[in-house]
């Protein structure tokens, strides 16, 4: 998973991510208390690689967390947006 473009944002974001194989996928943003604010993707997916945009105008200015699981794979990687 490549870091999330830009960073800082507001109020859009872009994150890129690769699957290697046909995986079910769950990408979740949270807030730093750790609750989770949105599922961005939560189906099987086919090899390939990705981009999805977060849109974040609802929420207030803030460090953020997106998580990427497929399969065993998991990271989580920190975003900040500033409003």
């Amino acid at each position: 998973m490549i870091q999330n473009y830009p960073n800082p944002f507001n109020p859009a974001t872009t994150i890129k991510y690769s699957i290697p194989e046909l995986s079910f996928v769950t990408l979740k943003v949270y807030d730093v208390l750790g609750n989770e604010i949105v599922a961005l993707i939560n189906e099987e997916i086919p090899a390939g690689s990705y981009e999805i945009e977060f849109n974040a105008t609802t929420l207030p200015s803030g460090i953020y967390f997106y998580r990427l699981q497929a399969g065993n794979f998991v990271e989580t990687k920190k975003m900040m947006l500033m409003k």
